[in-house]
């Protein structure tokens, strides 16, 4: 299949209802609605195809930006072509789901996902965190270092509350992720979750919503879910 052929598909399988929760989360045109779901016959077909995935994320449509990330192949990818990808990720969909999501399948991920970590930049930062959200919910304990983990918790303490709106999402998942599938620093990740407390976000003008990491590792705990990997970081 080529581009003209995915984007007719894409097209035909946008529903209106899909179109406008995706808006209401950011999204804005152009996009047709496709649920995720609904493309996984076209991405069987497909498989991996980078040259297709490039293009395709390149028309600034977010239904063909977040097939992209479905057949894209991370290894392919270099620091340079991730920051690309960064560049044009207007919304935390793309940055944390699309972006991030693909960049955790590829060996390069650490090291791409620090430096968008301390670049002060909003949706940057945000697909940091939420890459070695990723990252641990899938990789076994021993592919990190302790202590390099531990000091990111401290980094989340320390800045969390201070950090932008969707940046505090990506952290306090961080935080949540470390206490549930990280078991070397399980019990830091409970200190440290106990100390940041409820994080307050706002949602555009509608009233305060809060997080609360140490709540959700306690129901984690409470289901049975300490260790907890999944077998594949991208559907």
């Amino acid at each position: 299949m080529d581009l003209e052929m995915v984007m007719r598909e894409l097209e035909a399988l946008g529903k209106e209802r899909t179109k406008k929760i995706y808006i209401s989360n950011g999204a804005h045109e152009p996009l047709f609605g496709v649920a995720t779901g609904d493309m996984k016959p076209m991405a069987r077909k497909i498989k991996i195809n980078q040259p297709l995935a490039e293009q395709l994320y390149a028309t600034g449509n977010y239904d063909a930006m977040y097939f992209a990330g479905v057949i894209a192949d991370p290894k392919a990818m270099t620091k340079a072509d991730f920051d690309r990808w960064m560049d044009t990720a207007y919304f935390y969909m793309l940055s944390d789901y699309v972006v991030a999501v693909t960049l955790a399948e590829a060996d390069i991920a650490q090291e791409v996902a620090d430096p968008w970590i301390a670049s002060g930049e909003e949706l940057r930062m945000s697909a940091g965190w939420s890459c070695y959200c990723w990252l641990l919910g899938n990789r076994p304990d021993h592919e990190f270092s302790e202590s390099k983990m531990a000091g990111l918790l401290e980094t989340v303490k320390n800045t969390i509350h201070d950090s932008p709106e969707r940046t505090k999402y990506a952290m306090n998942n961080f935080i949540y992720t470390v206490g549930t599938s990280y078991l070397p620093l399980h019990d830091k990740a409970v200190e440290i979750a106990m100390a940041v407390g409820p994080v307050e976000v706002q949602k555009d003008k509608a009233k305060s919503k809060f997080l609360n990491a140490s709540d959700n590792i306690q129901k984690a705990v409470g289901k049975g879910q300490l260790g907890f990997k999944r077998k594949h970081v991208r559907c």
